[in-house]
């Protein structure tokens, strides 16, 4: 992904990950962008989730593809002049089966793409590490015999193979495994080979030299007080130079601008003077904050 060199803008108010009706979303597409307005967002990003040319329930249907480009590609037309509207997919990494590369999306010109892992994969089955919390206990149990520590390790050599493999603009929710762990402990963040887990992939991220995000998710769904990335791990990414988006993740039209302000003060608490706030094929585009 190519970054752009402009100068930047005063702070410009943008959610690059939005889902709708065509996924997992409460909201339709247009619903989201008429809410988006009536917060004075300047540019709405829709993400819907993919494993193309795969799918399971919460994920888009290869059928559904054309029609879901041809709705944002009306919305942006019925819109323009109110909100800039982008067409992207949260693309899901599975070793063998999805790869998150623009040139799988090709057909579909998408402006860009989030890469995520949602899912672990053992020979004996799957299980996701973000849906409930029993589940990631009974995965825990089931696959790794409750060594916590190795599932952890593989969630995160799932992104830097991830890392490694596609190419894409926006690394999600970079440390989506402790998404219970606020409300339900079952690892300590503090200890030195989490840390050692984190600084691997922060250089991956750099490496790769694409975006990541400051993403309130799992505040507006009541799992966490303070956004993903930790503090800690964001610190991390700010020395390796790793730019970073404010985004809400949202699945409901009231939770596109969730907790921006705080997302906002613990960006400018680590050192970032500016943040992404629009993506296309061109590459990034900053403002200041």
């Amino acid at each position: 992904m190519n970054r752009m060199n402009s100068v930047s803008e005063s702070y410009i108010k943008s959610n690059l990950h939005t889902h709708s009706t065509f996924c997992d979303g409460k909201n339709t597409p247009e619903e989201n962008v008429i809410a988006a307005i009536q917060k004075n967002i300047r540019v709405l990003g829709f993400t819907s989730h993919s494993m193309f040319p795969f799918w399971t329930e919460t994920y888009m249907h290869p059928e559904d593809f054309s029609s879901y480009c041809a709705e944002i590609h009306r919305l942006q037309k019925k819109y323009a002049g109110q909100i800039t509207i982008r067409l992207g997919f949260e693309t899901d990494f599975i070793p063998g089966v999805s790869v998150p590369n623009i040139q799988n999306y090709a057909e579909f010109e998408p402006d860009y793409l989030i890469g995520s892992v949602h899912f672990i994969f053992q020979r004996e089955g799957a299980f996701a590490v973000d849906y409930k919390t029993e589940i990631l206990k009974n995965g825990a149990e089931k696959y790794y015999k409750n060594d916590i520590r190795s599932l952890i390790c593989d969630y995160f050599s799932l992104q830097k193979e991830m890392l490694l493999k596609g190419d894409f603009a926006v690394l999600g929710h970079a440390d989506l495994i402790r998404k219970f762990n606020e409300k339900s402990p079952f690892f300590d963040e503090t200890e030195d080979w989490y840390k050692n887990e984190l600084k691997e992939l922060a250089s991956a991220v750099a490496r790769a030299g694409i975006a990541t995000e400051i993403n309130s998710g799992a505040i507006a769904r009541g799992y966490l007080s303070k956004p993903y990335p930790s503090e800690y791990f964001l610190s991390l990414l700010k020395e390796k130079g790793v730019p970073v988006a404010i985004t809400a993740d949202a699945h409901a039209e009231e939770m596109l601008d969730c907790d921006f302000e705080n997302s906002l003060l613990l960006a400018k608490k680590i050192g970032y003077t500016e943040v992404i706030y629009d993506i296309d094929r061109a590459g990034y585009r900053f403002c200041s904050i």
